[in-house]
């Protein structure tokens, strides 16, 4: 059986496109759990692999990061920002300076900003699929819907359906893959939510599909 080919980085990273936007926390803990599953450690005793709320409003107050959509609790982060604080954090890793890595960041542009990241990341990045969250638990929004999908959390399985009932609903996800939802489950009262519940599934199935590659 001949070897598998190794899998590109800048694909494997780009997969994260697919769960912006973020709001402030679940940004961190991606950004935290892809520099910890990638196995770079730094070079400075000082520099944290993991970032934290605070680390990133100073960054975006510094310039160093671009402006979140919205503000407070509804400010809401992109793949640029996942991209921005991965490099910001790698580079620190590296014993660079904030005043040059923001020199860096002003010079180059998305595209480049991803190749690098996705080259300092190389073979130890992971799928969205094989992420390790920290406190699953605590996720929110469209990625925390996603987050507790892979970590078996999700709210839905809490309680049988009722007895008695009947009526399904119907959520296409992908072509060929179809959820059915009875009436008497707790995910009914979000069938009207069916974009969002047809993301998390379809998530779902690429996390089994990418275990047969």
């Amino acid at each position: 059986m001949p070897n598998e080919a190794p899998k590109d980085p800048l694909v494997i990273l780009r997969q994260y496109r697919q769960l912006a936007p973020w709001n402030l926390h679940d940004l961190t803990s991606v950004a935290g759990a892809l520099l910890e599953a990638s196995g770079v450690r730094p070079t400075n005793a000082a520099a944290k692999t993991r970032p934290g709320d605070r680390t990133i409003r100073y960054y975006v107050a510094q310039g160093l990061m671009a402006p979140p959509e919205g503000r407070g609790t509804s400010a809401t982060y992109s793949y640029r920002h996942l991209l921005q604080i991965l490099l910001i954090k790698l580079r620190q890793m590296e014993g660079v300076p904030l005043s040059q890595i923001g020199n860096e960041l002003e010079d180059h542009t998305g595209d480049i900003i991803e190749h690098r990241v996705a080259s300092s990341l190389g073979a130890g990045v992971v799928p969205p699929s094989h992420l390790a969250i920290a406190n699953p638990e605590a996720a929110r929004g469209r990625a925390g819907r996603a987050i507790h999908a892979w970590a078996g959390l999700s709210e839905s399985t809490d309680r049988p359906a009722e007895i008695g009932t009947t009526k399904w609903h119907r959520v296409p996800v992908v072509r060929g893959v179809e959820l059915h939802v009875h009436e008497g489950h707790p995910l009914a009262k979000h069938i009207g939510e069916g974009q969002d519940i047809a993301d998390a599934v379809r998530l779902a199935v690429n996390r089994l599909l990418m275990r047969d590659e």
